[in-house]
């Protein structure tokens, strides 16, 4: 029996991402994550959304119209990971005083900031004062472009700090916020790994045929598709973590046992208490 099989790569690997994105979301839901990653919560879905976007409104819109929704989009993904850092790090060293945090960010930061500096190429001040839709689109998706880049060389050092000193504060092994970093410090060593490749690659290749420039696209569409199933990769570590509850809480010590009720305060105790002038209901 012969399937005929239509499928792409490409095709795979988004359907396993998008169904990746929405089992991750449920996860969190069901599993009452939200309340304690809202920011991660609000990246994963617009995450989902850009992706989803992408591929309905190809060919169905104008092209100026498409990129500047999907450049849009890709400045609030950015923007939103630097919020979801902004709350890992809050969490994972939340016992760290105000001074020492300032610093330490700064430091991150600095450091960052001076690779973002001299990677890649940057438009001229001509390019970005022009005065029309093309350049303001280029101009959204530059500050995208190096927002996400931010983005990656800050969870790479989150992930370095979490990993070697998380366990003295409140990401100790095996802790949510732990995994999340290390799941997104996986993906954005591989993300940069996957750019750097690609640009030597592009620098030095000079096909002087058809056939050596496909094989130079084949290697390419690899190198993306990997670094694509990697992501995938993540997104289950993430589903498959956070399902499951952290070491020393109450529902992963004791699984059947019942939720502790509510406190009451102590004035709704002494409202409660009958008086001595007031007799108690028989």
């Amino acid at each position: 029996m012969h399937f005929d099989w239509h499928f792409t790569a490409i095709q795979i690997l988004w359907t396993l991402t998008f169904a990746g994105q929405l089992v991750l979301l449920v996860v969190l839901l069901g599993r009452d994550r939200i309340r304690r990653f809202p920011w991660f919560t609000a990246l994963v879905i617009a995450t989902a959304l850009q992706l989803l976007s992408g591929r309905e409104l190809y060919g169905r819109l104008p092209q100026l119209t498409l990129a500047a929704i999907l450049v849009g989009f890709s400045d609030v993904v950015a923007i939103l990971g630097l919020l979801v850092i902004a709350e890992l790090a809050r969490k994972a060293f939340s016992g760290v005083s105000r001074p020492l945090f300032l610093v330490n960010l700064a430091g991150l930061l600095l450091v960052a900031a001076g690779i973002i500096s001299m990677w890649g190429p940057w438009p001229s001040w001509k390019t970005l004062t022009a005065e029309s839709q093309v350049a303001t689109l280029r101009v959204l998706e530059l500050i995208a472009q190096k927002t996400q880049l931010l983005v990656n060389l800050l969870n790479i050092e989150l992930g370095l700090m979490v990993v070697l000193f998380g366990r003295n504060f409140k990401a100790p092994w095996k802790s949510h916020t732990q995994r999340i970093v290390i799941g997104f410090s996986t993906a954005s060593l591989a993300g940069l790994a996957v750019q750097i490749i690609w640009q030597i690659a592009a620098r030095t290749a000079a096909p002087h045929s058809q056939a050596e420039l496909q094989r130079a696209l084949d290697f390419r569409d690899r190198l993306f598709n990997g670094n694509r199933a990697l992501d995938v990769a993540v997104l289950i570590w993430w589903i498959v973590c956070l399902w499951i509850d952290e070491p020393g809480s109450v529902a992963a010590t004791h699984p059947s046992a019942p939720t502790p009720p509510p406190e009451v305060p102590a004035e709704a105790e002494a409202l409660a208490e009958p008086t001595s002038d007031m007799p108690a209901a028989e």
